[in-house]
């Protein structure tokens, strides 16, 4: 496989077309399509499906696009490395995310990949829905399932894992909790059930309980409450080293892993500057939750 016919399929995902992939790489179509059928043929796969409206990614296609783009940022990352001149990302890049993820994690992401580009600006937008690409209300979001309809490009992000807590000085002054069925005994901190955006984040039957007694479609306001010793709740385990007197329980019996995905627009894979920024986001957010998650208590 040469990189070569990597950077021809690359515009073809791109550009939907061997006419505008042609133009993009100053080569005639012709040229293009045998390049991609080359690189068919060393796959063993067809990577699109031809039909009037263009090439669209077969599932293999999407796979090894994938690969592609990291090939494509490796390349061009070492190319302007050793070429003394690494470039850097500027303008504005909104980022919608769930409040826990824009909490606890996007803050210190964020911060990093500023300091190393001065010249971009970051907004983060932190709502508790699911965000709309469509109508562009950010450039690029993070989700906890990765959806299944819209003209979109799903990566995902990482694992990450939650525990039942609660503040030491609630559980000194409460029942003891040795077993799932203690909880019947004990206030149940968790979200508005009307209110819930995602089946990912409907924890209730996996912890046992049948109710929340104090109840927000924030996940930063639930540790608050859990803080403020109000009972035992669902908590983020990189959000932990954030609420130090917060400590887990029953971790041999209740202990859940959700996942983040980045989601993206599908017309914005052909724009450098979101790719780069969305890979660096993705690996910065893969490092934080590895780093949080080692520190809880």
């Amino acid at each position: 496989m040469h990189w070569d016919d990597l950077r021809v399929f690359l515009a073809v995902a791109r550009g939907d077309s061997l006419s505008a992939a042609g133009r993009v790489l100053r080569l005639d179509p012709a040229t293009v399509g045998r390049r991609v059928a080359r690189l068919e043929e060393a796959i063993g796969a067809p990577l699109f499906a031809k039909s009037p409206q263009g090439y669209a990614l077969t599932g293999d296609g999407q796979r090894l696009l994938d690969h592609a783009e990291r090939a494509e940022a490796a390349v061009n990352g070492a190319t302007a490395d050793l070429g003394g001149q690494a470039g850097r990302l500027t303008g504005l890049i909104r980022i919608g995310a769930p409040d826990g993820c824009a909490n606890y994690l996007l803050p210190q992401v964020s911060a990093a990949i500023a300091a190393e580009n001065p010249g971009l600006e970051i907004q983060i937008v932190a709502l508790p829905r699911v965000f709309n690409l469509s109508k562009r209300e950010a450039d690029m979001a993070i989700a906890v399932s990765a959806p299944e309809t819209g003209r979109l490009t799903v990566q995902k992000i990482t694992d990450y894992r939650l525990h039942l807590a609660a503040s030491r000085d609630y559980l000194a002054g409460a029942p003891a909790i040795r077993a799932r069925a203690d909880l019947n005994a004990h206030p149940v901190v968790g979200y508005i059930p009307d209110m819930i955006f995602d089946p990912e984040l409907d924890y209730l039957a996996e912890i046992g309980a049948e109710r929340v007694a104090m109840a927000s479609n924030s996940v930063s306001v639930q540790l608050g409450l859990l803080r403020a010793g109000a009972g035992v709740g669902i908590v983020h385990d990189f959000a932990l080293p954030f609420a130090p007197e917060v400590e887990t329980i029953l971790t041999g019996e209740i202990a859940l892993t959700r996942a983040f995905y980045l989601i993206r627009h599908a017309d914005d894979r052909k724009v450098d500057r979101l790719n780069r920024f969305a890979q660096a986001l993705a690996e910065g957010l893969r490092r934080e939750v590895a780093r949080l998650e080692s520190r809880k208590t």
